[in-house]
């Protein structure tokens, strides 16, 4: 144990701990999106998608409680690695001049905090009815939770929807750079990699764009009813 605190104490197991959170967070993100795209195949399959993980509560909990976990270690440690390179680097650089940083890069801690706050907003929105407590009570005609008219309501709001794409779109920037990061942490990004490892990065951040974004422009357009 006194070995695992002193490896996480470390900026390299910090580093390790924000990359392999990460991974994990960028796994949910895909599977989260995958689960909401069923609202474009009609409302049997997403309620059915949903009715089937609220039988589970054992197992929607403990994913929850995983994921709040690596979430806290994702952001502490991130936190904590800027700390501990501010006090190596206590004067600034004596050029404004930018090198090598993308804009990604060199925005990565506003766009988390503002992810932070979307996924508070989101969480309260659609899961736990805060926003609007009507959502919680819509049903379809087998009783289910109707999660497929709770979204289009929910995206039918303009300035909802635009936060929403808004959000995805600092996501997604958030992980072009943080999927590379992610194997430079862990020391996988050899050289030969490097482009593909880029590649691979930016174009599953586009794909994770487009595909979460597709749903509230889908409702406003009025192309799912």
């Amino acid at each position: 144990m006194s070995k695992l605190k002193t490896f996480y104490q470390s900026s390299l197991g910090k580093k390790y701990i924000m990359a392999l959170t990460g991974l994990g967070l960028f796994a949910f993100v895909i599977i989260h999106m995958l689960g909401n795209l069923q609202i474009f195949l009609g409302p049997d399959p997403i309620n059915s998608y949903a009715e089937f993980l609220k039988s589970k509560p054992v197992f929607l909990w403990t994913l929850r409680a995983g994921l709040l976990a690596i979430t806290v270690l994702h952001i502490a440690s991130a936190i904590q690695l800027i700390m501990i390179n501010r006090r190596a680097r206590p004067v600034g650089y004596s050029t404004d001049k930018i090198v090598a940083a993308s804009f990604a890069a060199r925005t990565i801690v506003v766009s988390g905090l503002i992810i932070l706050m979307f996924v508070i907003y989101h969480l309260l929105h659609f899961t736990f009815g805060a926003v609007d407590p009507q959502f919680l009570k819509y049903h379809d005609y087998l009783g289910r939770h109707d999660v497929y008219r709770m979204m289009i309501e929910g995206f039918s709001n303009p300035f909802a929807s635009a936060f929403y794409i808004v959000s995805m779109g600092l996501l997604c920037m958030h992980l072009s750079h943080g999927v590379s990061s992610t194997f430079q942490s862990l020391g996988l990004k050899r050289r030969v990699y490097v482009d593909a490892i880029d590649r691979l990065a930016s174009v599953s951040a586009i794909v994770i764009f487009l595909g979460n974004c597709a749903i509230p422009i889908a409702v406003l357009a009025g192309l799912v009813e």
